[in-house]
């Protein structure tokens, strides 16, 4: 069945492969995408005509959110699925990061997804159906170094959005976390900001940059797989609340969730103590 997607971020990277696989897949979309970055989507425009329409739309911008949410409307009365793909992060320690680079990564990542998904909520839960599709990344599972403020970002989106999807829920309306690891994309590349670090961080962020360098066009994922397992997962009555893209982001989140279990149970008679001292039953 045709669905009506809006996608955010959709110039680059999964974003728009995942365009691309909507409109091929039958779908009618709203593809917004950064102002001055619009052209890129106009191939899409020509080959697709009035199934797709393109909004410039900065997420860190509510009311421009608003507005764009208001012309899908407009456009073609509903909204069925929606991504917030929209992101970027940028690499360097927490000391070497300004506060103002912080606040940037964290509107784009955090404050994007939730002005997009606000302007969007009334809508969807007026329709009583609808998913949300939020990116949030294998950073939000697990802290690497060199990634603060992109970390902070996804961590909140995945709070913020686990909340959504127990609020909604009974309303019928559905969400689905995305955390993607490495994908042949520009966000190691053209997207990323690596900034100088001063030695003391060498051993770790040093190493974090050394390994950005060398995995940018050499990531495993594929973004046109990516983009077909994301139809695929909007197409399903019960879809999961996370889904992590990438075999190395599944097998990194194994080991992490792993080792996070195993040591919260090593600390469990500690963490226990610090309830009320049972009292003697009569």
């Amino acid at each position: 069945m045709s669905q009506v997607w809006f996608i955010t971020g959709s110039s680059r990277g999964i974003g728009r492969a995942l365009a691309a696989a909507v409109l091929a897949d039958g779908h009618q979309l709203v593809a917004t995408a950064l102002e001055g970055e619009l052209d890129r989507l106009s191939d899409l425009v020509d080959r697709y005509g009035d199934r797709v329409r393109t909004v410039g739309l900065d997420v860190t911008d509510k009311a421009a959110a608003d507005k764009a949410i208001a012309a899908a409307i407009g456009f073609f009365g509903r909204i069925d699925v929606l991504v917030n793909n929209a992101g970027y992060g940028d690499v360097g320690s927490i000391e070497d990061t300004s506060i103002e680079h912080f606040r940037a990564q964290i509107e784009t990542n955090l404050f994007g997804v939730i002005n997009v998904t606000k302007a969007a909520l009334p809508i969807l839960r007026e329709q009583g159906s609808g998913h949300f599709i939020q990116f949030s990344s294998i950073a939000g599972r697990m802290g690497p170094a060199g990634r603060g403020a992109y970390a902070a970002a996804k961590w909140g989106v995945e709070g913020f959005s686990e909340v959504l999807a127990k609020e909604v829920g009974p309303l019928g309306l559905k969400v689905t976390i995305i955390e993607p690891g490495g994908f042949r994309t520009d966000f190691a590349g053209a997207s990323t900001t690596i900034r100088e670090i001063r030695r003391e961080y060498d051993a770790t962020v040093g190493e974090v940059i050394k390994f950005q360098r060398a995995y940018n066009g050499a990531q495993p994922g594929d973004p046109t797989r990516a983009a077909a397992v994301l139809i695929r997962v909007a197409a399903m009555d019960a879809p999961p609340l996370r889904l992590l893209l990438g075999r190395d982001a599944f097998e990194a989140a194994e080991k992490n969730d792993t080792a996070r279990l195993e040591a919260q149970r090593g600390w469990r008679d500690l963490s226990l103590s610090t309830d009320f001292a049972a009292q003697p039953q009569p």
